[in-house]
């Protein structure tokens, strides 16, 4: 099983809408069983808040429901837990780093190297452009999804 957590500031719109983005790619699938998909925050001013209504309108006008998703705190121990720890932008992969340690830095990734690309999902809480994220983060999950299924087929 590839566990895999997502991880922004506020884990309140673009974390939660890339683990559910990738949980529907993994499930259109049928690999359920081999995924273990979640998402966390770096910050903790947005602890136990859902997840910010504009993203989960923007995931429902693609059939995606992010129902009872709270925003927690990505934890130290996340670092042993998890095979791969995704960050949406530079300044999450650096509190990313500071938080895991140095234990943790080969399963750090930025989402969007996944699409090919050496660039950030913009922060749609300060752009208001949450199509742009999903659609950035859409494209970043189908590369990783791609690059987990790669690497199981070489092993």
């Amino acid at each position: 099983m590839t566990k895999i957590m997502f991880v922004c500031h506020g884990n309140l719109c673009r974390s939660p809408m890339a683990e559910f983005i990738f949980k529907g790619l993994v499930r259109e699938r049928g690999l359920e069983d081999a995924f273990f998909i979640c998402s966390s925050a770096t910050s903790t001013e947005e602890l136990g808040n859902p997840v910010y209504p504009p993203a989960r309108a923007e995931l429902a006008r693609h059939g995606i429901t992010c129902e009872g998703k709270r925003a927690v705190q990505l934890q130290r121990a996340d670092g042993e837990r998890y095979d791969m720890l995704i960050g949406m932008d530079g300044a999450n992969i650096r509190n990313m780093r500071r938080m895991l340690g140095s234990g943790a830095e080969e399963k750090i990734f930025k989402l969007m190297t996944f699409a090919g690309k050496d660039a950030d999902v913009s922060d749609p809480w300060y752009s208001g452009r949450f199509d742009v994220a999903y659609r950035d983060i859409r494209e970043g999950c189908e590369g990783l999804l791609r690059y987990v299924l790669e690497r199981r087929e070489t092993c």
